[in-house]
């Protein structure tokens, strides 16, 4: 599988849709400041399946392995936007839940997460995250459940990520 942009995602009608709402999704599928300074990139999105990588490296704790926490943002990001997706541009995904088990540690490479939906409802949606190595090895398993509200448009010249 190729790597992608973020804005070629989407089509223009479908970001001019969200962008009615006050949402950038250039800048959602960037996972924002947090996501551009950790190196998520978004590969793959829909409401069935989102993937996304993350470079380790920049990403450690003090013992120079990688961070829960980079995990924990990684597979929120990545289950946030298939919620979002699910919900459609009449729904804003608002994270609730999360529960992340870390299973290995790991220096240098890059992570992997795959966001799968367990629950597509229509007022929540919750997604199971799979983080793995480059060797395909699981990292992390981590559930995120989203809670779906209803969108209300932006005001004029407002645009909110």
């Amino acid at each position: 599988m190729g790597e992608q942009t973020s804005t070629s995602l989407f089509s223009p009608e479908v970001i001019e849709q969200y962008a009615g709402l006050g949402v950038d999704l250039v800048a959602l599928f960037s996972a924002g400041d947090l996501g551009s300074r950790m190196g998520i990139e978004i590969v793959e999105a829909s409401a069935e399946r989102v993937v996304g990588t993350m470079p380790v490296e920049g990403n450690t704790q003090p013992y120079g392995l990688l961070h829960g926490g980079a995990s924990a943002v990684l597979a929120e990001t990545m289950g946030s936007i298939g919620a979002m997706l699910h919900g459609g541009p009449g729904k804003l995904a608002v994270g609730v839940d999360l529960n992340c088990t870390h299973h290995r540690g790991l220096r240098s490479g890059k992570v992997t997460g795959i966001a799968t939906p367990v629950h597509r409802g229509r007022s929540s949606a919750t997604y199971e995250i799979v983080i793995s190595d480059e060797q395909d090895r699981r990292v992390c398993s981590a559930r995120l459940t989203c809670m779906l509200r209803p969108a209300t448009p932006a005001a004029p010249g407002t645009v909110t990520p």
